[in-house]
């Protein structure tokens, strides 16, 4: 994909800020506003931050050698006396590796810069595999990665289904065979560089709202691949729920009478919605788009609750577009709009992501770079 230029917005921060953490806490401030506003003088950095020019002066220094900024020189136009000196992100000294373990058949993978730009692409054929099996396939896929590129790694960020715990244990998820699985360590262990691991609907969410168009406002972000789960930023942070299970939605029943869902219950919005139960019905059907209607009629049904509770202003679908985008959006966004009051409604925007199958792997990539940096 190409580098992203538009205002990269920054989650707001959470938990209180220690004294030991103050000197991290003044270099994300300085990386934020780089990444967020671009190149700057070294005067308009301790404008925007509050940093005095000494600490600012002294922190640049430091993040120059840590080879994360560079000195670009001074700006086309500049006022009469000595010219400032630009500094600016070196976004491809340092790379990303990133991994979405959402997409139904296979591990996707991908080498990314500090600013967003997919450099190299991989991916593992599962065929069928799970458990330890899924587990060693991915650690296949993420040495091949490793070994492409030739920057730093500052580290591994990972979208998988189900449920993920802050230490990045997959707590489960049914679709791989996975529970209490330590994803994050055993990665770490293997290629010892910083990993962090985040439900793939969350990671999706936050690639969303770092690299995609979101705007001002809440914003929920379904993602449909093996599974079906959702991600939310509210207020500008993101929704972790008890026990980090904020956007388990696909594991609402809205069939007693449905499929069979992996999770062992019967009848769940994944059975209906996620990729391979989808693909299924359409490919079984005589009329695609009318099927496709008819699972964003019931789709857009459980959403608008949602939708209402929570007065969000973005709703964005992620997954195969040829499946989303079209009749089954069309139906979602109009049942939604006649379920909600029309102040819900009004300004709502129902759409699909522009940044398609790479939105978890930048989400994977905002993981890194939110843990290391102190950027997002």
């Amino acid at each position: 994909m190409s580098q992203v230029t538009t205002r990269r917005r920054a989650l707001r921060p959470s938990g209180k800020l220690l004294q030991e953490d103050a000197r991290r806490h003044h270099r994300a401030l300085i990386l934020q506003q780089l990444f967020g506003e671009g190149p700057a003088s070294r005067a308009d950095l301790a404008r925007s931050t509050g940093l005095t020019r000494v600490t600012v002066s002294d922190l640049i220094a430091e993040l120059i050698e840590d080879e994360l900024l560079a000195e670009l020189g001074a700006p086309a136009e500049t006022r009469v006396g000595k010219p400032p000196t630009l500094v600016g992100l070196r976004e491809d000294a340092t790379h990303i590796v990133t991994l979405d373990l959402s997409v139904d058949d296979r591990l996707t993978g991908a080498v990314v810069t500090l600013g967003g730009t997919v450099t190299h692409r991989d991916e593992q054929e599962l065929a069928g595999a799970k458990g330890e099996a899924a587990v060693a396939l991915l650690h296949t896929l993420t040495r091949r990665l490793v070994e492409a590129t030739g920057a730093r790694v500052l580290g591994i960020g990972v979208g998988s289904p189900g449920i993920v715990d802050d230490a990045g244990t997959v707590v489960d998820a049914p679709n791989l065979g996975w529970s209490d699985v330590p994803l994050a360590a055993g990665l770490h262990a293997a290629f010892e560089v910083p990993v962090y691991v985040a439900n793939d609907a969350n990671t999706a969410v936050l690639g969303e709202h770092t690299f995609g168009e979101s705007g001002e406002g809440g914003l929920m972000l379904l993602r449909v691949g093996t599974g079906v789960g959702a991600g939310l930023v509210l207020e500008g942070a993101l929704l972790h729920g008890h026990h980090g299970a904020a956007g388990e939605i696909g594991h609402v029943v809205v069939d007693p009478a449905g499929e069979q869902c992996a999770c062992g219950r019967t009848g769940c919005l994944e059975t209906v919605v996620a990729v391979p139960h989808l693909r299924r019905r359409v490919e079984a059907s005589n009329e695609p788009a009318k099927e496709l209607t008819a699972v964003g009629e019931q789709l857009g049904a459980v959403l608008a609750p949602v939708v209402g509770t929570l007065n969000l202003h973005e709703l964005v679908l992620t997954g195969p577009a040829e499946l989303l985008d079209g009749p089954l959006l069309t139906a979602v966004d109009t049942v939604i709009r006649q379920r909600t009051m029309p102040v819900t409604g009004e300004r709502l925007v129902v759409r699909t992501s522009r940044l398609g199958d790479d939105v978890v792997l930048l989400g994977g990539a905002v993981l890194v770079l939110a843990g290391e940096l102190g950027v997002s």
